[in-house]
């Protein structure tokens, strides 16, 4: 039998979300750290209090929305404890999970007694303050912490080919839609049907943040407010609308405390309130993504997704919660295909990152919450929690629930078997002539709606190219936006432009 001082078990949560509308708010609300830090108490009375003093290791998962130069310092400063062990995450939308999985595992190992992670943005907050003029490092009260000037921001992409970053396709927003693209004519899908499919899926994740105290977007969408562009839901990058991708303009925040079976019995907490924390897997796709062998496939994800479903001894069927990351349709839509879910399933109990919001790196923070939740209310009940970051890069899953147990002895990483599932790579040239065949593709469109340029990946012979169509080829943008032809393996002529990048025409 385990001992139970080496199971680790989820023992609070702590959410928070500060509304503009709230009342007595002031202009500009409190700073990430005294989000993180009030998230932190949350989860500390949640579970009974008197936690909080007793956390050895405490992992903050990187905040963007203000450049601090300590951060976690700061967090410990505010909660007015210091954990021996006070680290900082790297930017990715799976830390949280990863986080968690982690400090699951130090318990395991008994390494520590107490554990705990938390999130937290002010992205809304600063965007406010920035379009008032106002300086929150001295208008808001309390004053947020001084801005470090020495700060240089975490999302930086010099990994990526030099032919994305000319391109302009560096950011998530740009990226995905490359995917997305790809996968609808990998299912036979026209433009239509997996825009619909998309707008369908959003809807039911929108009536799950409406749910959701803590979600921010609370009120239901219909599938046709989420599809169809309007002046609130303008159009972002082909096939995506506004109400398709990820919102960071949220002041939110999210902890959890883990600690052993043993002590949280000790402490004399109720039994179905104690969420263990079962087996999980991690992977990564190549990270420069123009270094991939295709658009339609995520190797790392089904890789991750199986492992941490066959460590567990689960099926899907046997889940009683799914969250499903969900910063843009494709990632949910391949990952439920992954997992042999049925059309009708709404694979969120947060709400997804368009509705609930997304604080950037902290939102699977929440998923754990709400899947906590979730899973106090069915005892024995198990929940999956599958995060992802960059460009569809890093994948991490994790179990939580079921039968209390000691954490798999195998490996987190399955690199290995996702790397097995991969074909070869076609090498990037960066000059060429001739014609060329579309691979994927997005249009990119301003704020107004009006499209600036298309970007596509080709393929010519067995190399893999990037080129530009520009806004006065109406013809051609007007193909890549066809919602009832997959423009997918068309023909086209490439020529150098001016600037040195080439520029394509359908033939």
């Amino acid at each position: 039998m385990t001992d139970p001082a080496r199971i680790p078990v989820i023992i609070g949560i702590g959410e928070v979300a500060d509304r503009p509308d709230s009342p007595g708010r002031l202009p500009i609300g409190p700073e990430p750290a005294a989000l993180m830090a009030e998230a932190l108490r949350l989860a500390d009375a949640d579970a009974g209090g008197g936690w909080l003093r007793r956390v050895a290791s405490l992992d903050i998962v990187n905040a963007v929305s203000w450049p601090y130069a300590d951060l976690p310092a700061r967090v410990a400063d505010l909660t007015g404890h210091r954990p021996a062990r006070l680290a900082y995450g790297p930017v990715g939308g799976e830390t949280p999970v990863r986080f968690l999985h982690e400090a699951a595992r130090r318990i395991a190992r008994g390494e520590v007694e107490v554990a705990a992670l938390c999130s937290g943005e002010a992205e809304h907050s600063a965007s406010a303050a920035r379009r008032a003029g106002l300086k929150p490092g001295q208008d808001a009260v309390p004053p947020w912490t001084a801005p470090d000037p020495a700060w240089t921001s975490p999302r930086v992409r010099d990994y990526l080919h030099p032919q994305a970053l000319r391109h302009g396709l560096s950011q998530p927003v740009v990226v995905y839609p490359l995917y997305e693209t790809a996968l609808q004519a990998a299912w036979g899908q026209t433009p239509r049907q997996g825009r619909d499919e998309s707008a369908a899926l959003w809807a039911a994740f929108s009536r799950v943040a409406a749910e959701n105290p803590y979600g921010w977007l609370r009120r239901p969408f219909t599938p046709d407010e989420i599809a169809t562009p309007s002046a609130a839901n303008r159009p972002i990058a082909w096939p995506y609308p506004k109400l398709m991708v990820a919102n960071p303009v949220v002041n939110q925040a999210a902890a959890l405390i883990v600690t052993s079976l043993r002590l949280a019995r000790t402490a004399g907490l109720p039994e179905h309130r104690l969420v263990p924390i079962g087996p999980g897997a991690a992977a990564n796709e190549p990270r420069d993504w123009l270094s991939r062998d295709r658009f339609d496939h995520a190797p790392a994800q089904d890789a991750v997704l199986s492992a941490t479903l066959r460590r567990a001894g689960l099926t899907p069927a046997d889940l009683a919660a799914i969250e499903l990351y969900s910063c843009f349709p494709c990632v949910p839509k391949l990952a439920r295909r992954s997992l042999g879910l049925s059309d009708d399933a709404v694979p969120t109990v947060a709400g997804g990152l368009t509705f609930f919001g997304a604080p950037l790196n902290g939102y699977m923070a929440h998923a754990a919450c709400a899947t906590v939740r979730r899973l106090r209310d069915a005892p024995g009940a198990a929940g999956l929690l599958y995060g992802q970051g960059e460009f569809v890069t890093k994948h991490h899953a994790l179990v939580l629930g079921g039968e209390p147990g000691a954490p798999s002895a195998a490996p987190v990483s399955v690199q290995d078997e996702a790397d097995s599932r991969r074909g070869p790579v076609p090498p990037v040239v960066e000059e060429a002539s001739g014609r060329a065949a579309l691979e994927t593709h997005t249009v990119l469109f301003d704020r107004e709606g009006a499209p600036e340029k298309g970007v596509v990946v080709l393929r010519q012979g067995g190399s893999r190219l990037l080129a530009r169509v520009p806004a006065a080829d109406r013809a051609t943008l007007g193909l890549l936006t066809d919602l009832d032809r997959p423009a997918l393996g068309r023909d086209g002529i490439l020529r150098p432009a001016p600037d040195g990048l080439l520029e394509w025409e359908a033939a």
